[in-house]
Formats: structure tokens, sequence, C-alpha cells
């Protein structure tokens, strides 16, 4: 099954819900700005990073196209996750997306550029090959309470399986369960060299 497949056939089903976390909504608490060699095509490009009201989630900014970090702008691509939405792509945002999440910044808008005005696609920096500098840099300038245009916090809310999800794909498979924490387990097998 291809990855849209399989991300359109989990979302339509009753295999998630949305419930509460008991957690506030957060954002940054200052602006981040870093620049740095790209892993692809080895440009330069640079980002910054703006707090934002709730419910707005994580958005990338592209020559002034906007791309939601969300499951529905994945495109399938070789060895990095790329976003595309009318004709723009923002590839390499694995790292961070993950730092984002790891640190609890739910709401935010990812300003980014490359050197060349032309270009209709862009990576992140990819610095060490880590989330690192990511991480740093959100830890630097902090997180706050997220608030609505009205000064209001707002509730965060999670996924929840109700029931087990396998996927494969030739030989790589994903399995989920339901689960009160998040617990990943993964493995990796290459052919022994000849």
């Amino acid at each position: 099954m291809r990855i849209s497949a399989t991300i359109n056939s989990f979302k339509s089903s009753n295999l998630i819900s949305w419930k509460t976390t008991g957690k506030l909504q957060q954002t940054l608490a200052g602006c981040i700005e870093l620049s740095g060699k790209t892993l692809q095509s080895g440009k330069v490009s640079k980002v910054k990073i703006w707090s934002r009201f709730t419910g707005q989630g994580r958005y990338f900014e592209f020559h002034s196209n906007l791309i939601p970090a969300s499951i529905d702008f994945v495109r399938e691509s070789l060895l990095c996750t790329s976003l595309c939405k009318d004709g723009y792509k923002i590839r390499t945002v694995e790292h961070l997306l993950s730092a984002l999440e790891t640190k609890g910044i739910d709401n935010c808008r990812i300003q980014i550029q490359s050197l060349d005005s032309e270009d209709t696609e862009v990576e992140v920096p990819i610095f060490d090959g880590s989330a690192n500098a990511w991480v740093e840099a959100i830890e630097q300038v902090g997180r706050k309470e997220a608030l609505d245009r009205c000064g209001n916090n707002v509730e965060k809310l999670a996924p929840y399986l109700s029931e087990p999800f396998y996927v494969s794909r030739n030989d790589s498979f994903m399995v989920a369960f339901p689960a009160s924490k998040v617990h990943i387990s993964c493995g990796i097998d290459f052919p022994k060299g000849k």
C-alpha cells in the first residue's frame, strides 16, 4: 500500500479518536533564527520560527505559501520527509518537527528561505544530522502558554488508537497498539556485504 493510501485509510477509519491531554497548548517565547547547509542539495537555507495563537498548529511559510506540518501534505521522497502544497516542496523537515514535538511546541510559523528566490523547493538545514541544534534553540528562547485571539488558553488534544494498526511495504512494517503512554521500539537489519 502506498504511503498516501495508508494515511488516508488510517485517517478515515475509526482507529483514532482525539482526546484532551490535560495540558495547555504551547508556543515559543521568542523567535528562533538559524541558517545552515542542507543535506540533499548542499545549498544554504535560512529558518525563522515565530510564536502563533492556539489552534494554528505548526506550519511552514515558503515564498508566501503556507504548508501545514501535517500528514495531509507529506509526499513520498527519497531519504527524507517532504511536505508539498501548490507546487512548493519543503524537504528534510523531520529533525525540526521532531524537536518541536519533543519540546512541546504546538503552534508556530516556520518561515524558510533559500538563497535562490526562484526555487520551488527548499530544505531545512541539516546541521550535525540530528535535532540537537533545534532543541538547543528552542530551549534558549523557551516556551510559553499559547493563547487564542481573545487571550484564552486552550487544552491540547492528542490522537489515541482504539485498536491495533499494521501496515507493511516490501520488507518493512509498522505496528501500532493502543496505550496510555507513547513507547516506540524500532530495529533495522542491513544485509551483510559480499
